[in-house]
């Protein structure tokens, strides 16, 4: 396995994932929402539009089919691909990506068609996470097996790969089968479409390893996430082929004094810039290759605080 070298996927994989460096994007809505569970969605395309003139590198959204109160996030509320074919018309140069789409809530045709479509439009900068989904009030809304979604996401993940080649051959499954007579149009503008699988998707390491093009995981401490991130990298050997990288998310609030101390908040922390920094830095060091901040509890205004990390945080990291 080549350490220093990822494979070359597309505009957006290549651009955003770098070996032994880290690269920061941001989560949409780009706005701040704490105290309730859906967002207003408030200046998102400007925020958007801001946010690539100031050098961040990805935007992120994440498929919500169903609002679940007790779930607590509504996330961005539109459909993650109709709104990211609006995006991609008002963007030129930053990364778009999902994560993560939960395939078995998806017949993975259209799945494959709306990522080949994006992919297209955008001439490389879409990544796509994939995900099993975890919000099990969602799968008898759509007559769907909860504990059968391991087997679900594995067969979706598999028609999506296939659906890159011309007149595939799909064997039957549990959304059908194409026996070649028929085409799925169009094709991605790379080889294929980067799927990086989202936490473990009711899949094992090795599985991910072997399939994914990365791994999107949870944020933890530096301790759990450098063997985290350890244990990826030693599935990852014994796949013949290049590494893969390692993203995570990260939740801020950031503070006007800049060397304010962190405090923890949800999957992240409460801090001001000098330590953010720092932070970031460790990250780097450990192996994390891109992190997505989001901005749902900061309470400073939000486009000043974009300001603030691009030009404070920004200049240290690969954009």
């Amino acid at each position: 396995m080549q350490l220093d070298t990822f494979e070359k996927i597309n505009k957006g994989f290549n651009t955003v994932f770098i070996p032994q460096r880290l690269s920061i994007g941001l989560v949409i809505p780009i706005e701040e929402y704490a105290s309730h569970s859906v967002p207003r969605m408030e200046n998102h395309l400007e925020r958007l539009k801001l946010a690539e003139d100031l050098g961040f590198s990805a935007a992120w959204l994440r498929d919500v089919p169903l609002h679940v109160p007790t779930f607590g996030d509504a996330g961005q509320t539109f459909d993650p691909f109709s709104y990211l074919g609006f995006l991609a018309g008002q963007t030129s140069v930053i990364t778009l990506g999902i994560a993560s789409v939960a395939l078995p809530l998806h017949h993975p045709m259209h799945v494959a068609k709306s990522a080949a479509t994006l992919d297209q439009l955008t001439q490389g900068r879409f990544i796509m996470g994939i995900a099993s989904g975890d919000r099990a009030e969602e799968y008898p809304a759509m007559n769907m097996n909860y504990t059968n979604r391991g087997q679900s996401f594995r067969d979706a993940y598999h028609y999506i790969r296939k659906a890159a080649l011309n007149f595939p051959i799909i064997e039957e499954n549990g959304f059908g089968k194409l026996d070649g007579t028929m085409d799925i149009l169009p094709k991605p503008f790379g080889d294929k479409i980067p799927m990086l699988v989202t936490g473990h998707s009711q899949q094992n390491l090795a599985w991910i390893a072997e399939h994914g093009d990365g791994w999107m995981y949870y944020p933890r401490n530096l301790y759990m996430q450098e063997y985290n991130i350890q244990e990826w990298r030693t599935a990852i050997s014994r796949v013949q082929g290049a590494n893969k990288p390692f993203m995570q998310p990260l939740y801020i609030d950031l503070m006007d004094d800049d060397d304010f101390q962190p405090v923890g908040i949800h999957l992240g922390i409460r801090t001001g810039i000098h330590y953010l920094k720092e932070y970031l830095v460790k990250l780097q060091s450990i192996g994390v290759n891109h992190v997505a901040l989001n901005l749902r509890f900061n309470a400073n205004e939000i486009e000043s605080t974009l300001t603030k990390l691009a030009k404070k945080l920004l200049p240290y990291f690969h954009q």
